[in-house]
C-alpha cells in the first residue's frame, strides 16, 4: 500500500492489480488546459478530476477560490471509478504534485489511505517511455457501495475554517505555514488574488522547496528541512495554507514523506482570509 508517493516503476507494477489512476492536470491561469492535455494523451485507463469542478465546490461571496467539494458527490465520483477499500489509488499531474496533492489529501480525508501521488508526474512517465492513451475509461453505472466502506463525511479533524485559524492565532496556538512563492508571501507580487501579502505570523515554506528536478526530495532530506521549519513550534498546531488551499496539500504531503505526522489544512487560505476586512495583513515591504 502506497500512502504518500509512488515511483514510475512501482506504478507500472501496480497496474496489473487493483489500481485506479487519476489525472489531475490543471492550470490556474487556464482552467481548460488540464482536460485538453488529458484528452491529448494520458496514462492508459486514467480517469480525470478537474480542480474547479471535481476537487472544489462553487465559489461563494465569503469563500476562497477553491472551497472544499461536496464530500458525498466526491465519494460517489470515486465509487464510479471503481475505487473500493482494496484499491490502490494513484493521482498525478504535470507540476510536481502541486495539483495532485489536493486529490491525495481529499481521498485520504475520506478514509481511503491507499492513495499516492506519482513522483515526477506525467513528465516522468513520458521520459520513462510509458504508454499513453487518448481513450477515456468507463465509469460504473451502478455503484456497489458495500465494497466501498471507506468514508468519512467530516473533515473537522483535517481542515480548519477562517474563524478557527483566527482563534488559534489569538491564542498563539498555531504554526501557520504558507506554501506560496516567497515574492507572493512578501507581498511584492500578486498575480491571482486582489490583495497582496500574508497572514501575520505565518511562516513561508514554498512548495518548490520540496522538489528537486521535478521529484520530491528524499525522506531524510525533507525531514531535516521540515524539522528546521517546525521544531521551534512543535507544541503548536501545524496548519498549512497557500492561496486557495490547493498547494498547501503539497507541504502536508512533504511532511508525511518525511515521516512527520499531523498537520491540518486551512482550506480557505489567503483568498478567503482577505474576504474579511477585519483580518490582518502583513507584508515585508
Amino acid at each position: 500500500m502506497y500512502t504518500t508517493i509512488i515511483s514510475i516503476e512501482e506504478l507500472t507494477a501496480s497496474l496489473t492489480g487493483k489500481c485506479v489512476v487519476i489525472d489531475c492536470r490543471f492550470s490556474l491561469l487556464d482552467p481548460d488546459a488540464g482536460y485538453k492535455a488529458y484528452n491529448a494523451g494520458h496514462i492508459p485507463n486514467a480517469f480525470y478530476l478537474h480542480l474547479d469542478n471535481d476537487l472544489s465546490s462553487p465559489i461563494t461571496p465569503s469563500s476562497g477560490r477553491h472551497p472544499l467539494p461536496d464530500l458525498d458527490k466526491f465519494r460517489d465520483c470515486l465509487y464510479s471509478m471503481g475505487v473500493t477499500k482494496e484499491t490502490q489509488v494513484v493521482v498525478y499531474d504535470d507540476c510536481a504534485g502541486a495539483m495532485a496533492a489536493r486529490a491525495w489529501w481529499l481521498i485520504s480525508c475520506l478514509g481511503h489511505k491507499a492513495v499516492a501521488v506519482l513522483d515526477g508526474g506525467f513528465p516522468a512517465w513520458q521520459a520513462a517511455g510509458g504508454p499513453e492513451s487518448s481513450m477515456s475509461p468507463t465509469y460504473l453505472d451502478e455503484l456497489d457501495t458495500s465494497s466501498c466502506d471507506f468514508y468519512s463525511d467530516d473533515l473537522s479533524g483535517d481542515s480548519l475554517s477562517t474563524s478557527q485559524v483566527k482563534d488559534l492565532i489569538s491564542k498563539d496556538a498555531i504554526s501557520l505555514i504558507d506554501a506560496r512563492g516567497a515574492e507572493r508571501f512578501r507581498g511584492e507580487v500578486e498575480p491571482i488574488d486582489p490583495v497582496a501579502g500574508h497572514i501575520p505570523g505565518a511562516i513561508n515554506r514554498p512548495l518548490t522547496d520540496n522538489i528537486v528536478n521535478g521529484f520530491f526530495k528524499s525522506s531524510d532530506r525533507l525531514r531535516d528541512e521540515w524539522q528546521g521549519v517546525v521544531e521551534s513550534d512543535n507544541a503548536k498546531e501545524i496548519v498549512h495554507m497557500c492561496g486557495s488551499g490547493i498547494t498547501a496539500c503539497h507541504n502536508l504531503l512533504a511532511m508525511r514523506i518525511a515521516g512527520l505526522d499531523g498537520g491540518k489544512i486551512y482550506a480557505g487560505s489567503w483568498s478567503e482570509w482577505i474576504r474579511d476586512p477585519k483580518c490582518g495583513i502583513a507584508t515585508d515591504e
